[in-house]
C-alpha cells in the first residue's frame, strides 16, 4: 500500500475539522494503545482493528457527505472507499479483517495468530498516520 500518495483536493486545517471526527482519532489512539498493551492476541487482533475503524470513521466525519436516505445503508469501509478512493486498498484490507475481529471478539482462541495481531496493530498504526494526514494533521509518531 501507497503510505505517501498526496490526497486531492484542499484539505482542512485542525481548526476546521467536527468535534467528531477528534473524537474518533483520540477513540482511533485509545484502541490502538489497548492493542500494544493487550496480554492475549484476540484483544490484541480486535483493539487493532478498531482503532483502524475508528480512524476511518474520522476521515467519514470530516470528508462524507449524507446520502438520501432511500439509498442502502453501507458499512465504513465501503463508504470510506467512496468517499477517500485513493484509501481504496487500505478499505479493502481493513474489511478483509471484519470477521476475524469479530471471531476474536467473540473468544475465538485460534482466530488469529500472534504474527496477524502483531501485523494488524503495525497495520493500523499506519493507518492511523495516513488518516490524519489526510485531515491535514501531524501524523503522531509511530507507537508499534
Amino acid at each position: 500500500m501507497d503510505h505517501t500518495a498526496p490526497f486531492p483536493g484542499p484539505t482542512p486545517g485542525p481548526h476546521m475539522l467536527p468535534a467528531t471526527a477528534h473524537s474518533y482519532l483520540e477513540r482511533s489512539a485509545t484502541s490502538l494503545r489497548d492493542a500494544i498493551t493487550a496480554r492475549d492476541v484476540p484483544t490484541r487482533y480486535a483493539c487493532a482493528h478498531v482503532a483502524a475503524l475508528c480512524a476511518a470513521a474520522a476521515l467519514l466525519a470530516a470528508k462524507a457527505r449524507p446520502a438520501p436516505r432511500a439509498r442502502r445503508q453501507k458499512n465504513a469501509w465501503v463508504l470510506l472507499a467512496e468517499v477517500a478512493p485513493e484509501l481504496s486498498e487500505w478499505a479493502s484490507f481493513f474489511a478483509a479483517g471484519a470477521a476475524k475481529r469479530a471471531a476474536a471478539e467473540a473468544g475465538s482462541t485460534r482466530a488469529v495468530t500472534e504474527r496477524e495481531a502483531d501485523d494488524l496493530v503495525r497495520d493500523a498504526d499506519r493507518f492511523l498516520a495516513v488518516i490524519e494526514q489526510a485531515l491535514g494533521l501531524v501524523p503522531h509518531a509511530s507507537v508499534a
